[in-house]
């Protein structure tokens, strides 16, 4: 019996018989998983797949990849040198009892978020990662909505019927344009609602401070909503310079939302936090009554009260990673077969160039090197030839290893 049972099934049945005769069996070299239950059988069915089926099963997982324990990640996007290991301990010590006590409801977080940033709490609400934010703030954009493509879809996919969409396609490969490139589309094609994500996701495209506050002036003036997407922004040159998040500006341009994911700059993605600001009190009011009063647990709420002891360590973070960055940027470059797009965010996009293609290579990563990276095929804005892939920067050990990787398929 216990043909197609679960292990963990089999071995309770097991307990109930009185003599039960158990045998060792070498299995040598062979792969194998211990199935105990629906979600090791999920895992088993990805390990174990044919390469280009267990490649699909992956990135249709969209994360939880800690249950791969040899898998090295360069899709998703996150932080390597911070928190520091002092804030983790902090952490530690005290996750028993945030575990076991409720978190504070909405009103306490947005405070928490307030002191976070350095803005006043009737400007900003927490959210269960930007994403939930992403979706409550979609109706208060009109009818008519403006975005550069390619770029961050979360925004796009959350889209309802009767949207008109006016897309903004910088020129391949580069994917560069600046605030005077976009005002000058859509004054020929305005919209009710412009969305920039800065620096922009996939093409590390990024719009300096003051060309940013005069697209603040231009889209005010032309009686437009600007939403800017601030995630990768603490990784651009002139940190902490360049963020939006300040009560001046908010209160100074009501038409203006700037949303920030905590997860990619953090480095706390399992947190799942992010926030919206905004200098018009009523749209901040109004997600928050849509929101759960409960929408972040107790360890991500204690996340953002302890942060203030750590921000010279967060500083000094993104020095380190923006320096990483531009090292791993010069050694991607010294590959013939890439051609890679400069960036300023924790992400390098590259495209492949003759004969290789990108779905190959991501393929070739993850079933030779266990590394997995962000094949850009199907993504709005790239034609059906294009062949970009999007690298996640990490710490150096293993981007060297990438490196390493690319360098053995490309020989």
């Amino acid at each position: 019996m216990g043909n197609n049972e679960y292990y963990e099934q089999v071995l309770r049945v097991m307990t109930m018989i009185d003599t039960c005769g158990i045998k060792a069996v070498d299995i040598g070299d062979r792969r194998w998983y211990e199935i105990d239950d629906v979600q090791d059988l999920r895992i088993a069915e990805t390990i174990f797949a044919e390469p280009a089926l267990r490649l699909d099963k992956i990135q249709k997982s969209y994360g939880g990849y800690w249950r791969y324990s040899s898998l090295l990640d360069f899709c998703y996007l996150v932080n390597p040198f911070f928190p520091p290991k002092r804030m983790f301990d902090e952490m530690k010590a005290n996750f028993d009892i945030l575990v076991r006590e409720y978190p504070s409801g909405m009103d306490v977080n947005s405070l928490l978020a307030a002191k976070y940033f350095g803005i006043e709490r009737n400007n900003i609400v927490v959210g269960n990662g930007a994403a939930e934010l992403i979706k409550e703030l979609i109706p208060y954009l009109g009818k008519k909505i403006g975005y550069i493509v390619p770029t961050f879809e979360e925004y796009a996919n959350r889209f309802g019927d009767g949207i008109q969409e006016v897309k903004f396609c910088p020129e391949a490969p580069l994917f560069r344009y600046t605030a005077d490139d976009l005002m000058d589309f859509f004054s020929r094609y305005p919209v009710d609602s412009l969305i920039l994500i800065n620096p922009d996701n996939p093409s590390g495209n990024f719009i300096p401070y003051n060309d940013l506050l005069r697209l603040i002036e231009w889209t005010r003036g032309n009686g437009m909503r600007l939403i800017v997407d601030e995630s990768f922004v603490d990784f651009a040159t002139g940190f902490p310079l360049n963020t939006l998040l300040r009560s001046d500006i908010l209160a100074q341009s009501p038409h203006l939302t700037v949303l920030k994911s905590i997860s990619k700059s953090y480095g706390v993605p399992g947190l799942r936090l992010g926030v919206l600001a905004s200098g018009n009190p009523r749209i901040i009011e109004e997600i928050a009554r849509k929101v759960a009063i409960w929408n972040i647990n107790s360890v991500a709420e204690f996340y953002m009260q302890i942060f203030g002891k750590y921000e010279a360590e967060y500083a000094h973070a993104c020095e380190l990673y923006a320096a990483e960055r531009d090292r791993f940027l010069s050694e991607l470059n010294k590959l013939p077969a890439l051609t890679v797009v400069p960036s300023q965010a924790n992400f390098i996009l590259c495209r492949l160039n003759p004969p290789y293609k990108s779905h190959d290579i991501a393929l070739r990563l993850l079933t030779d090197f266990d590394i997995l990276i962000k094949d850009c095929t199907g993504k709005r804005g790239f034609k059906d030839s294009d062949n970009f892939i999007r690298i996640a920067v990490r710490d150096r050990r293993d981007n060297d290893r990438l490196l390493d990787a690319l360098m053995k398929i490309f020989v």
